[in-house]
């Protein structure tokens, strides 16, 4: 299992509104080259998104299950990318103060990446959940900032 923890200096509702429109999740989830669909109740539990993950012309179509959502505090997926099987991925999200700590946990479930669970892999797979949670932190930010500059509406910017 890989876990990977972020204080991300955002409010745990801008980052839900991240992780609640699956047609974003190519801006911060390593890998991915496109997303395909997404259910329109997403992030309902049992909604799908398909999303084609890959490196240049090296590329898979991918489908994450929504298996628990809890708005604002709690999402987990499964991963099915055949032939490799599936993966839980369990996000969390914690208020801490104004801000958000955000707790990523990946765990294969079925395929060969069980056989080739451990050191190696979870050390890859840490590394690439680090760097989409440090995205994810940037996208938060930059948006909460954007919106904390709008004027208020009824009034004239200056």
């Amino acid at each position: 299992m890989s876990r990977n923890r972020r204080l991300i200096l955002s409010s745990p509702s801008k980052v839900w509104s991240l992780l609640s429109d699956g047609y974003r999740y190519g801006e911060w989830v390593s890998g991915t080259q496109q997303v395909m669909v997404a259910d329109p109740h997403w992030p309902a539990v049992g909604a799908r998104l398909r999303v084609r993950v890959g490196v240049g012309p090296l590329t898979l179509d991918d489908t994450c299950v929504v298996r628990i959502c809890e708005p604002e505090r709690r999402l987990e997926l499964e991963a099915k990318a055949d032939p490799f099987g599936a993966a839980r991925i369990a996000m969390n999200l914690i208020p801490w103060g104004e801000n958000t700590l955000f707790l990523l946990e990946w765990h294969p479930l079925r395929g060969p990446g069980t056989r080739m669970h451990g050191l190696p892999v979870d050390y890859i797979v840490s590394i690439r959940n680090g760097m989409m949670l440090t995205k994810l932190a940037r996208i938060a930010v930059r948006e909460q900032q954007g919106n904390a500059t709008e004027a208020p509406s009824g009034t004239a910017a200056r």
